[in-house]
């Protein structure tokens, strides 16, 4: 079963063809126990990269700029990332570290306006991630081939009416699908968009944590864990701004 995540494909399509080499020598392979602490590391980096931002950088004119760099750098790691499969922990962390300052920054602007809303949005976030855990352990939800199609056709179409909506935006300066400002008026397409983008996110922890568990079966080595913790990582943080911003809207 493909996974709609781009880096946990990479690791099912290399990981796969290195453990059927390395399947005769001595080599440690992955477990569940490996994805697990490194998620959880990456996940207090994250978180505290994010609280030093937020208590550290001041409301200044330049803060934009450096939060546009910060995205972009972002942007730049999870390709390099996910398309050279990369294992080594140092760029992992460093994303982790990049995505906690972007966070952090963005999530004070709106806590400012919206009194609690942050911790609204995490709660919402690991709520979701558990509780497809739940599902998926007790099979209510299973990695079907339907379902892959389903997630992936929502989470492409997805990615491309965000580029189109954020370039509309960038000339027009009018927002459609998305809303990029804290506060104001929202119509209902912004809604919708934001229900269907955490839909779409909360279905792909099920095909995540399918190739995770077949990663681990197939005995792939044990730095491929990395790569899952990455993978499961972008998966949080993406529900985690669609969440921010629908309960924005909820509450303008």
């Amino acid at each position: 079963m493909r996974s709609n995540n781009p880096v946990l494909n990479r690791l099912d399509e290399t990981g796969r063809l290195e453990a059927r080499v390395l399947g005769a020598r001595d080599v440690e392979a992955m477990t569940v126990d490996d994805v697990v602490v490194r998620t959880v590391g990456l996940l207090l980096l994250t978180g505290a990269a994010a609280a030093v931002s937020w208590a550290v950088v001041p409301e200044a004119a330049w803060v934009p700029a450096a939060l546009a760099g910060s995205a972009l750098a972002s942007i730049a790691l999870v390709l390099v990332i996910s398309l050279r499969g990369i294992t080594n922990p140092v760029p992992i962390v460093g994303y982790a570290l990049l995505q906690g300052l972007l966070l952090g920054v963005a999530s004070r602007a709106f806590e400012l306006v919206y009194p609690g809303i942050v911790v609204q949005a995490v709660a919402g976030t690991f709520g979701v991630f558990l509780g497809m855990a739940a599902l998926y352990r007790a099979r209510i939800i299973r990695a079907t081939p339907r379902l892959a199609r389903l997630v992936i056709g929502a989470l492409l179409g997805i990615a491309v009416l965000s580029v189109v909506n954020l370039v509309s935006y960038l000339i027009s300066g009018r927002p459609g699908l998305a809303v990029y400002s804290v506060s104001g008026e929202v119509g209902w397409l912004p809604y919708a968009f934001s229900v269907v983008a955490i839909i779409a996110g909360a279905l792909s922890f099920i095909l995540d944590f399918d190739l995770v568990e077949r990663s681990v079966r197939d005995g792939r080595p044990r730095r491929y864990a990395w790569l899952s913790a990455f993978g499961l990582l972008t998966g949080l943080v993406f529900l985690y701004w669609q969440l921010l911003r629908l309960l924005s809207y909820l509450r303008r």
